[in-house]
């Protein structure tokens, strides 16, 4: 990210997090889906939103699939590369108040690793693609669209990732985002949009 860039992303979170404390008070706890485009700052943002509303924040590559889960049929599916079924079960959890409890699944390990708590709070934000699929949208109070230029994603990326994951990106994990985005309407279901190239909030 940019010294830009990070100024923009403070200023939208200040600005975001005034309408989601007007929700709070209707809502409890406010639960927050944060999806997007990858490279677009959703990360990043969730944790100053975060650190704004002082809440906790889920992670929803935490919930890709296992090695047994990934066949042809499930990519398949718009959204069918996380675990719905899995997050929802701590979706449901979130909702009702109660401190969750899950195991983390690490994609580069390709394996579950560590149990992670999450206390009961006023306010919970989920963040990462996927995260806003029509089977768990209806658990958000708020939803929030991540949106980043083609040519800046590629930019990002290439700072981030090597070569070789790149082209990954490009083959692969881009176009399974792009059919879930066309196939779900996830950007016309959020309230916001925060589109990290154009420097411009919409509600």
């Amino acid at each position: 990210m940019t010294d830009f860039l990070d100024e923009f992303f403070e200023y939208k979170a200040q600005d975001i997090s005034h309408f989601a404390e007007f929700l709070e008070e209707s809502h409890h706890p406010l639960l927050i889906g944060i999806d997007g485009r990858c490279a677009s700052g959703k990360t990043v943002f969730a944790g100053l939103l975060s650190e704004k509303l002082h809440c906790p924040v889920i992670h929803a590559d935490d919930f890709f699939l296992r090695p047994e889960q990934r066949t042809e049929a499930r990519y398949a599916e718009p959204g069918g590369i996380i675990d719905r079924e899995r997050l929802k079960e701590v979706l449901e959890q979130a909702k009702q108040g109660k401190e969750v409890s899950f195991q983390r699944f690490d994609c580069k390990a390709m394996q579950m690793k560590d149990q992670i708590t999450v206390p009961a709070s006023d306010a919970v934000i989920v963040e990462g693609s996927y995260c806003l699929h029509p089977d768990l949208r209806t658990y958000y109070d708020l939803k929030i669209f991540m949106d980043v230029s083609p040519e800046d994603q590629l930019e990002r990326l290439k700072k981030r990732e090597p070569e070789e994951k790149v082209q990954m990106f490009q083959d692969r994990w881009i176009p399974l985002e792009e059919k879930y985005f066309a196939a779900c309407g996830v950007q016309e279901a959020c309230a916001v949009t925060v589109n990290s190239s154009m420097k411009d909030t919409e509600f």
